[in-house]
């Protein structure tokens, strides 16, 4: 399964082509990042312009299903209505692609990625770094953003399932491993890491603790 996700703009948007394995256990990161319009550009030529760089990506990966955040009521009627065509745009394009569609709320998206529904925009771009395994932030905020919406339609328990998957990789036991994978835990789990921890050092550090 193939999932886009996209965070909507008339002068920016962000995107991100992630895959789930057969077997349901890794998500794969195709290609992320975000196409820029000309702001000297008409919102006609803009959109178009995006949506055009936009197919070539969906006709290389051949998403099946897109996913973005839900609209939201903007202060700035203008600003509002410009988000309206940018997302009207893509989701035109998706149709024409046969893909499903699905959204979820900003806040709900936060609260799965960080375990906080208030958090920061650098705090998602920074978890996700940790969920993807990825090697640096996730550049620029309008590619994490298409990130984060992507994986949270992929991932039902993301915290603990990061860490799991890392974990079972370097596991050599037989007998199978539980964990507490509920929406409490993982928000536990999620407040409980300071921004700015290396994560990947606080793995090794357990496991070396564990082999001893």
């Amino acid at each position: 399964m193939v999932l886009l996700g996209i965070d909507p703009g008339s002068n920016i948007t962000g995107y991100a082509f992630l895959q789930k394995d057969a077997d349901g256990q890794v998500i794969r990161v195709l290609e992320f990042g975000a196409i820029k319009a000309k702001a000297s550009e008409e919102l006609m030529e803009r959109l178009g312009g995006i949506c055009a760089e936009l197919e070539e990506r969906i006709r290389i990966h051949k998403p099946t299903k897109l996913a973005m955040e839900a609209s939201f009521f903007a202060k700035n009627a203008k600003t509002a209505m410009v988000l309206g065509h940018a997302r009207g745009a893509v989701m035109t394009l998706a149709f024409r692609y046969g893909m499903s569609f699905a959204e979820l709320s900003p806040r709900s998206i936060k609260q799965m990625v960080t375990g906080s529904g208030a958090a920061s925009k650098e705090r998602v771009a920074s978890m996700m770094k940790l969920h993807l395994g990825l090697k640096s932030l996730p550049e620029p905020i309008d590619a994490s953003d298409a990130l984060a919406v992507a994986w949270c339609l992929l991932s039902p328990s993301p915290l603990q399932n990061a860490i799991t998957k890392q974990v079972r990789t370097q596991s050599t036991k037989k007998t199978p491993i539980t964990y507490n994978t509920s929406e409490e835990s993982t928000r536990r789990v999620a407040n409980a890491i300071p921004e700015g921890t290396d994560i990947q050092a606080l793995l090794a550090h357990a496991r070396k603790r564990k082999r001893r």
